[in-house]
């Protein structure tokens, strides 16, 4: 059993991943959402209201309503449950959870930075916020306390990503956009993943194979995302190292225009049965968010079908804490399409069932 060091410990393991099933059956279900597609704002509040986010929505329904309610009780109970999480597991376990938390930490920092520079209120950018990396509540008012992007990230000075918010912040303040500062901290985000799991931690090989797979996926996400916006230059600086696709392999597939060409040329390259056919079924697709929905979908498929290969290791609970960040995005995109007046068919295209 990869990871387990003793008698005790392999029951510790045992218990918080029979727990990860536990939650994961626990999650909305795709019938319940369909009935949600026919439900307004309101309805979808009280449905909300009726499940695990209970506490959140009683909580805050006296400060917050409408979408503002929704959108803060989402990220408190995410915030929480992947907390509890962490004190849940053992271990090697611990150490990957938190390895993989630390995202997290790029996603609120970038939502601050954005935010500053469009000149939100702090309160409203707080809201969407989910302290559940290395940087908790206290860090993050912190950050959100400071008067512009420069000094927020001068208040990060320190962490490890620094560096690169250092180098990259004045090209995203003059272009106005922080598309690459963000790539370049997920670029370094999996680079250290990777090491991690290569430190010689019990269970760093299993850990390894999650990771291939999510950077696979987010690459050719990628690949797709630029095609739409007919970017056809150059894209190796784009590209995540450490999938089982090599940057040059893809900065040759991008070169390919046929789009056929360009998914039969991802085919060749895919062992994957699963992948395979979803690739097949893109090939029909045309709006970027169907196709990113198809491949986030399979990506979960895989996650899970690799953990019940080894149910007493970190997948199970990354598969869960997976599962559960979608379905807060789930909940998200319903409440705000419903806000924004789409219609249900519309919605069901960005969600991840």
């Amino acid at each position: 059993m990869a990871g387990v060091s003793s008698s005790g410990l392999a029951t510790n393991y045992i218990y918080a991943c029979t727990r990860m099933r536990v939650r994961r059956s626990q999650l909305i279900p795709r019938e319940d959402y369909l009935r949600m597609l026919n439900m307004s704002l309101p309805e979808i509040t009280r449905f909300i209201g009726e499940t695990s986010y209970r506490s959140e929505i009683d909580e805050l329904g006296t400060s917050f309503s409408g979408i503002n309610l929704v959108e803060v009780a989402l990220s408190w109970n995410l915030a929480k449950e992947y907390q509890n999480i962490l004190e849940l597991v053992p271990g090697e376990l611990k150490y990957f959870t938190a390895s993989y938390l630390r995202r997290w930490d790029i996603q609120n920092v970038v939502t601050i930075l954005r935010g500053k520079m469009q000149g939100v209120a702090p309160g409203k950018i707080k809201e969407v916020l989910v302290p559940a990396g290395r940087l908790d509540r206290v860090a993050l008012d912190r950050l959100l306390a400071e008067d512009s992007p420069e000094r927020v990230v001068e208040a990060l000075r320190g962490e490890r990503f620094y560096p690169v918010l250092e180098t990259e912040l004045p090209r995203a303040m003059e272009t106005g956009s922080f598309a690459h500062l963000e790539n370049e901290l997920y670029k370094g985000y999996y680079a250290r993943l990777i090491a991690d799991a290569k430190e010689g931690v019990k269970g760093g090989n299993i850990f390894l194979k999650y990771i291939e797979l999510e950077i696979d996926t987010r690459n050719i996400q990628n690949l797709f995302r630029l095609r739409a916006g007919h970017v056809l230059e150059d894209v190796r600086e784009l590209m995540i190292s450490g999938g089982s696709f090599s940057v040059e392999e893809l900065q040759r597939l991008s070169a390919l225009e046929d789009r056929d060409e360009f998914i039969d040329g991802l085919k060749k390259r895919v062992r994957s049965v699963p992948l395979l056919n979803t690739l097949e079924a893109i090939r029909g697709k045309s709006a970027i968010h169907e196709i990113e929905v198809a491949l986030t979908r399979v990506q979960l498929d895989q996650m899970e079908r690799i953990s019940k290969r080894y149910p007493f290791s970190v997948l199970p609970v990354i598969v869960y804490l997976e599962e559960k960040k979608y379905e807060v995005a789930n909940l998200r995109a319903l409440a705000r399409g419903k806000e924004a007046g789409l219609p249900g068919e519309r919605l069901q295209g960005y969600l991840v069932m």
